[in-house]
């Protein structure tokens, strides 16, 4: 798979909200999301300016660390700092302009994306990534602030094969997930194997590893992006090094966060 393809199941994902965010109502903007302080609009919100600045730091890589340092600034106030910088822009608009703002953070990205070749680097609020690993993140973060909406408003998104990127990302990150929270990941391999919603079989991991996951594809990366909590999603999981993987999976940066509580509806 090469960048174009990437960037053309991100353009998909957005595509396949797209809908849900463009027919909500007035009242709907404001339905709290199980995202502390975050109703829906601060879920396009967020959408918005990372989308944004992921095309400023495709077609401006030498005065990135500028617009970093912004973000970084803010959070010097705290969450309101942040709050302010990264959806203020958004939440400020009437009700009526907000689904065109994310349209247009949407098509930055996708005319930026286009310029990236497979081997290209793009910098980012940490180390520098991929052009593929970096499209491959704003397609999870579209898919799960995008499921946080969905639950918010009961709205209805079908799952789509597209979710393989998502559940690669969540495998890779086992290591990431550990040293974000200053901990020992616990010793041996994981084999992980998900039905796709095609029917097809995802694997990752040796064959003949002690430790196993096993189930949905779409169960797996809702677990992996804190979505949903391990007891409430059909997943088989043998072996203790599992079983405390994904009761702490985070396939997304930042700080340690916790997910959802067993129990809770998201």
């Amino acid at each position: 798979m090469n960048v174009a393809d990437v960037l053309s199941d991100l353009l998909a994902e957005q595509a396949a909200l797209d809908p849900i965010v463009g027919s909500l109502g007035a009242d709907d903007w404001d339905t709290p999301t199980a995202s502390p302080r975050w109703a829906v609009t601060e879920q396009v919100a967020h959408l918005t300016y990372f989308d944004h600045a992921a095309a400023f730091a495709i077609n401006h890589p030498d005065q990135w660390d500028e617009e970093m340092n912004r973000l970084f600034g803010a959070a010097g106030d705290g969450d309101p700092g942040v709050d302010q910088l990264t959806l203020g822009a958004v939440r400020d608009l009437p009700v009526g302009e907000r689904h065109a703002a994310w349209v247009a953070g949407r098509d930055a990205l996708a005319q930026a994306g286009q310029t990236l070749a497979d081997d290209a680097r793009v910098p980012w609020y940490g180390p520098s990534m991929g052009a593929k690993s970096f499209l491959t993140a704003r397609l999870m973060e579209c898919w799960a602030h995008g499921q946080d909406i969905v639950d918010a408003v009961g709205a209805a998104r079908p799952a789509t094969d597209r979710l393989r990127h998502i559940a690669q990302l969540g495998y890779i990150t086992r290591g990431w997930t550990y040293t974000n929270r200053k901990l020992d990941m616990p010793e041996g391999e994981i084999r992980v194997s998900l039905d796709a919603p095609s029917g097809d079989r995802w694997t990752w991991g040796p064959e003949d590893a002690a430790a196993t996951v096993a189930g949905g594809a779409e169960a797996f990366c809702l677990v992996v992006t804190q979505r949903r909590h391990l007891d409430d999603i059909e997943l088989d999981v043998q072996g203790d090094a599992a079983v405390d993987w994904l009761t702490k999976a985070q396939a997304f940066a930042g700080p340690p966060t916790d997910g959802p509580a067993a129990g809770s509806s998201r």
